[in-house]
Protein backbone atom coordinates (compact mmCIF):
# COMPACT_ATOMS: atom_id res chain seq x y z
CA UNK A 1 0.00 0.00 0.00
CA UNK A 2 1.25 3.85 -0.61
CA UNK A 3 1.89 5.88 2.25
CA UNK A 4 -0.83 8.02 3.19
CA UNK A 5 -1.40 11.26 4.44
CA UNK A 6 -4.11 13.98 6.14
CA UNK A 7 -4.56 16.99 4.60
CA UNK A 8 -7.48 19.11 5.78
CA UNK A 9 -8.31 22.60 3.39
CA UNK A 10 -8.83 24.52 6.92
CA UNK A 11 -11.96 27.10 7.28
CA UNK A 12 -9.77 30.38 5.18
CA UNK A 13 -9.26 27.91 2.37
CA UNK A 14 -13.18 26.77 2.30
CA UNK A 15 -14.18 30.58 2.98
CA UNK A 16 -11.99 32.02 0.02
CA UNK A 17 -13.44 29.22 -2.60
CA UNK A 18 -10.13 27.46 -2.55
CA UNK A 19 -10.68 24.21 -2.42
CA UNK A 20 -11.23 23.09 -6.22
CA UNK A 21 -7.78 24.75 -6.91
CA UNK A 22 -6.16 22.82 -4.14
CA UNK A 23 -7.55 19.43 -4.70
CA UNK A 24 -6.73 20.01 -8.13
CA UNK A 25 -2.61 20.57 -7.74
CA UNK A 26 -2.89 17.56 -5.59
CA UNK A 27 -4.33 15.33 -8.79
CA UNK A 28 -2.57 16.95 -10.99
CA UNK A 29 0.89 15.94 -9.44
CA UNK A 30 -0.79 12.34 -9.22
CA UNK A 31 -1.89 11.74 -5.71
CA UNK A 32 -4.68 9.64 -5.38
CA UNK A 33 -8.14 10.87 -3.60
CA UNK A 34 -8.56 7.79 -0.92
CA UNK A 35 -11.68 9.66 1.23
CA UNK A 36 -13.06 13.01 1.70
CA UNK A 37 -15.27 14.61 4.54
CA UNK A 38 -16.85 18.06 4.37
CA UNK A 39 -17.36 19.15 7.90
CA UNK A 40 -17.68 21.38 10.46
CA UNK A 41 -14.89 20.06 12.92
CA UNK A 42 -16.06 19.99 16.21
CA UNK A 43 -13.78 22.02 19.22
CA UNK A 44 -13.45 18.55 20.88
CA UNK A 45 -11.75 17.10 17.43
CA UNK A 46 -9.85 20.26 17.40
CA UNK A 47 -7.76 19.77 20.47
CA UNK A 48 -7.71 15.60 19.89
CA UNK A 49 -5.50 17.11 16.57
CA UNK A 50 -3.67 19.45 18.10
CA UNK A 51 -2.52 17.60 21.30
CA UNK A 52 0.88 17.56 20.49
CA UNK A 53 1.14 21.63 20.84
CA UNK A 54 -1.32 21.54 23.98
CA UNK A 55 0.07 24.10 26.36
CA UNK A 56 1.78 26.28 23.94
CA UNK A 57 0.71 29.63 23.78
CA UNK A 58 -1.05 29.15 20.13
CA UNK A 59 -3.01 26.39 20.87
CA UNK A 60 -6.42 27.60 21.88
CA UNK A 61 -5.88 29.73 18.56
CA UNK A 62 -5.61 27.07 16.43
CA UNK A 63 -8.07 25.14 17.79
CA UNK A 64 -10.84 27.87 17.60
CA UNK A 65 -9.66 28.38 14.40
CA UNK A 66 -9.80 24.83 13.28
CA UNK A 67 -13.73 24.39 14.74
CA UNK A 68 -14.50 27.67 13.35
CA UNK A 69 -15.97 26.95 9.94
CA UNK A 70 -16.48 23.96 7.81
CA UNK A 71 -13.10 22.23 6.64
CA UNK A 72 -12.38 19.26 3.69
CA UNK A 73 -11.20 16.58 5.18
CA UNK A 74 -9.44 14.45 3.01
CA UNK A 75 -6.96 11.14 2.56
CA UNK A 76 -4.64 11.45 -0.09
CA UNK A 77 -2.35 8.11 -0.99
CA UNK A 78 1.22 8.22 -3.28
CA UNK A 79 4.86 6.64 -2.55
CA UNK A 80 6.46 9.80 -0.77
CA UNK A 81 3.07 11.82 -0.41
CA UNK A 82 3.96 13.05 2.96
CA UNK A 83 7.24 14.63 1.70
CA UNK A 84 5.48 16.12 -1.81
CA UNK A 85 2.84 17.27 -0.09
CA UNK A 86 4.53 19.53 2.70
CA UNK A 87 6.61 21.01 -0.38
CA UNK A 88 3.62 21.82 -2.30
CA UNK A 89 1.87 23.38 1.09
CA UNK A 90 4.99 25.90 1.50
CA UNK A 91 6.15 27.55 4.98
CA UNK A 92 3.16 27.58 7.60
CA UNK A 93 2.39 30.88 6.84
CA UNK A 94 1.52 32.20 3.38
CA UNK A 95 3.10 35.63 4.15
CA UNK A 96 6.84 33.92 4.45
CA UNK A 97 5.62 30.87 1.81
CA UNK A 98 7.73 30.43 -1.69
CA UNK A 99 5.51 31.04 -5.00
CA UNK A 100 4.55 28.01 -6.55
CA UNK A 101 3.53 26.99 -3.48
CA UNK A 102 -0.33 26.75 -2.13
CA UNK A 103 0.47 28.89 0.89
CA UNK A 104 2.92 30.85 -1.48
CA UNK A 105 0.57 31.80 -3.90
CA UNK A 106 -2.63 31.71 -1.90
CA UNK A 107 -2.01 33.08 1.38
CA UNK A 108 -0.47 36.69 2.42
CA UNK A 109 -1.46 35.61 6.22
CA UNK A 110 0.65 35.91 9.23
CA UNK A 111 -1.95 33.25 10.89
CA UNK A 112 -4.31 31.71 8.66
CA UNK A 113 -2.50 28.84 6.36
CA UNK A 114 -5.34 27.55 4.25
CA UNK A 115 -4.47 23.86 4.18
CA UNK A 116 -2.94 21.19 7.48
CA UNK A 117 -0.77 17.72 6.11
CA UNK A 118 0.61 15.14 8.09
CA UNK A 119 4.58 16.04 8.98
CA UNK A 120 5.35 12.46 9.35
CA UNK A 121 4.04 8.91 8.76
CA UNK A 122 3.55 8.75 12.47
CA UNK A 123 1.30 11.91 12.34
CA UNK A 124 -0.40 10.38 9.47
CA UNK A 125 -0.91 7.42 11.48
CA UNK A 126 -2.44 9.45 14.45
CA UNK A 127 -4.13 11.90 12.54
CA UNK A 128 -6.18 9.69 9.84
CA UNK A 129 -8.37 7.73 12.36
CA UNK A 130 -9.76 11.00 14.03
CA UNK A 131 -11.78 11.65 11.05
CA UNK A 132 -12.19 8.16 8.99
CA UNK A 133 -12.75 4.24 10.09
CA UNK A 134 -10.92 2.25 8.01
CA UNK A 135 -14.20 1.17 5.39
CA UNK A 136 -14.16 4.31 5.01
CA UNK A 137 -10.91 4.77 2.98
CA UNK A 138 -11.20 4.00 -0.76
CA UNK A 139 -8.45 0.98 -1.87
CA UNK A 140 -8.47 1.40 -5.86
CA UNK A 141 -5.75 1.40 -8.48
CA UNK A 142 -5.56 4.22 -11.11
CA UNK A 143 -5.72 3.19 -14.90
CA UNK A 144 -2.99 4.47 -15.62
CA UNK A 145 -1.05 4.08 -12.37
CA UNK A 146 2.55 2.43 -14.01
CA UNK A 147 2.28 5.87 -16.21
CA UNK A 148 1.86 7.75 -12.28
CA UNK A 149 4.23 6.10 -10.48
CA UNK A 150 6.54 3.88 -13.09
CA UNK A 151 10.36 3.98 -12.16
CA UNK A 152 12.95 3.33 -15.20
CA UNK A 153 14.43 0.23 -13.88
Amino acid sequence: MAERTLIIIKPDGIQRHLMGEIISRFEQKGFKLAAAKFMQIPEVAARKHYAVHEGKPFFEGVVKYLASSPSLVMVWEAEGVIEMARKMMGATFGFTAEPGTIRGDFSCSKGYNLIHGSDSPQSAAYEIPLYFAEDEIADYDFADSAWLYGKND
